[in-house]
């Protein structure tokens, strides 16, 4: 067992956990923070999409043990009252369908924006390259994360 003390979402949590827990499982089971999916397991679809320190990771393939000291935010900790700008891109631009790779495609979304809010097409795309959707296609994500993007700089 490790005891670790992680941030999520802005709340401090101190936990007993066995060395084995991911950090998805982590999240889904010991938080309840359900909106971070597993897809594949293996890192290769982006569903379990979490920022770790701002930088967005596959939480299957994080121990839970290496997040001590770290902060995480999951989709649950986007926004507040209202809906976070990603969130709501993603409702106007119609870049929702399933919705299952939705919370990993928003966090990437927000890495690559944190990161540099004049991100180009090109860069966005790259950025959320580790995300798949079987729905959608990737044009209304990238018009979602465009139009998050203009509305962030007060083009809109």
């Amino acid at each position: 067992m490790n005891k670790i003390k992680v941030k999520v979402n802005e709340k401090l949590y101190e936990k007993e956990i066995s060395c084995e827990t991911r950090l998805i499982d982590f999240l889904r089971d010991e938080l309840r923070l359900t909106g971070t999916k597993e897809g594949c397991g293996e890192g290769e679809c982006g569903a379990c999409t979490v920022l770790m320190d701002g930088i967005a990771v596959n939480s299957c393939l994080i121990l839970a043990a290496a997040v001590d000291g770290k902060e995480i935010i999951t989709i649950e900790g986007l926004g507040g009252k209202d809906l976070d700008p990603l969130q709501q891109a993603f409702i106007d631009a119609g870049a929702v369908q399933c919705g299952y790779c939705t919370p990993g495609m928003i966090l990437s979304a927000k890495a690559v924006l944190d990161k540099n809010p004049e991100a180009s097409e090109k860069e966005i795309r790259e950025g959320i390259s580790g995300n798949l959707c079987r729905c959608t296609g990737y044009d209304k994500i990238v018009a979602a994360i465009k139009l998050a993007q203009s509305r962030n700089k007060g083009d809109l």
